[in-house]
């Protein structure tokens, strides 16, 4: 379980029901701008603090920002708006030096011959919002193949990344498939994310990550070309980050908001060609998840997308799922056993799932026996 951030107990004890949907409205507004204020139906004003908190544990604070451009804003909190500019402002700062590491990267992982693409982070923004700046990403995140791992790992020492302790056990390699690889120059602290695997145990996994980077595309970042994964492993890539935050109980709309913007402009025939791609890689039923994750926060769509995705998790009703996607510190929620996630997004195939869980627990038993505290030394007595 990942630790969870202060402000949850806060925001668990208020509630913070007409918060939750002053964000929810915005995102709607965001996705759907219309010429009008969001006076949400005369309901009172927001808490501030709580709206900020939710908006950012979400990463939604810029989609906010600019959807309330598109209409008055005279009902808006003075202190909210200015909060969303300074989120703006440091989000532009922060990706901005991401995007200088990711080329700086892209050279030295290029000199060396090594295969790789990058993942998520202000290229994926660009192409999915028409803007670097949608979401702040303090890591870089490469992907490549098991065999070329060893490989990128030196190529990003010799570049002055070394790898973060944390990053370096079993369980992290092994099971997770990815290193955390930091480089300080006593200004700034850079950070690379190097992947191997694209999930972590518990929920499924692609069946074919060379896939991938075979897939991959080519966009054009100050004049360097930069292989970024394909459109539909995109959207793929965020419905695993959907289903990764369902099984940590983390908040997770900003990667909903990218679910909507990669699947709302696909037509019918990229939607079944999608929903294919999806079962090749054995994700059929994550990619279901996050859509209706989407459609429940943000409003369905009436595509064949959409159809199909009633079905998923479906014991389950639309008020709950909302709250889990944007809320899940409330305490009134009634999460399903993390087994019964699993079971329905291996789509209820028990060799399938005997595997992914089997997987899991042996993931499990590694982080318990080398991710464990120090003991303390004992206290010796005096004879």
């Amino acid at each position: 379980m990942t630790v969870q951030d202060a402000s949850y107990d806060r925001l668990r004890a208020t509630g913070s029901a007409d918060e939750v949907a002053y964000v929810q409205a915005c995102l709607r507004l965001f996705f759907n701008p219309t010429p009008r204020a969001v006076d949400h139906g005369g309901m009172p004003a927001p808490a501030v603090a709580d709206v900020t908190d939710i908006a950012r544990l979400n990463k939604v604070a810029v989609f906010m920002l600019k959807a309330l451009s598109h209409g008055a804003t005279g009902a808006t909190p003075p202190e909210l708006l200015a909060w969303l500019d300074g989120y703006r402002r440091r989000t532009m700062s922060m990706n901005a030096a991401c995007i200088g590491d990711s080329i700086a990267i892209h050279q030295v992982l290029q000199d060396r011959q090594i295969d790789f693409v990058f993942l998520k982070g202000p290229l994926q923004q660009q192409l999915l919002y028409g803007d670097h700046f949608m979401k702040p990403s303090g890591d870089v995140d490469i992907l490549v193949c098991p065999s070329g791992f060893a490989a990128a790992r030196e190529a990003l020492r010799s570049a002055g990344y070394e790898v973060a302790g944390k990053s370096r056990s079993v369980w992290w390699v092994r099971f997770l498939g990815e290193q955390h690889m930091v480089r300080d120059d006593g200004v700034r602290a850079a950070t690379v994310d190097l992947h191997y695997r694209l999930q972590q145990p518990g929920s499924p996994s692609p069946r074919d990550i060379d896939g991938f980077l075979r897939r991959k595309r080519e966009v054009k970042v100050a004049g360097a070309s930069m292989p970024l994964i394909s459109a539909s492993d995109t959207l793929l890539l965020s419905c695993i980050s959907v289903a990764k935050a369902f099984f940590n109980r983390e908040p997770c709309a900003g990667y909903v908001c990218d679910v909507r913007a990669a699947a709302g402009r696909l037509n019918e025939a990229e939607q079944q060609k999608l929903l294919d791609h999806a079962a090749e890689q054995g994700l059929a039923d994550t990619l279901l998840l996050a859509l209706r994750a989407a459609d429940v926060l943000l409003g369905g769509t009436g595509t064949l997308l959409s159809d199909r995705a009633t079905r998923i998790l479906a014991r389950i009703d639309n008020a709950d799922l909302f709250h889990m996607v944007i809320a899940p510190w409330l305490s009134s929620l009634r999460w399903p056993q993390r087994r019964t996630v699993l079971w329905e997004l291996c789509g209820r195939e028990p060799v399938r799932y005997l595997a992914e869980a089997g997987w899991a627990a042996s993931a499990d038993l590694s982080r318990r026996i080398f991710e464990r505290p120090a003991a303390a030394a004992p206290v010796r007595g005096n004879a």
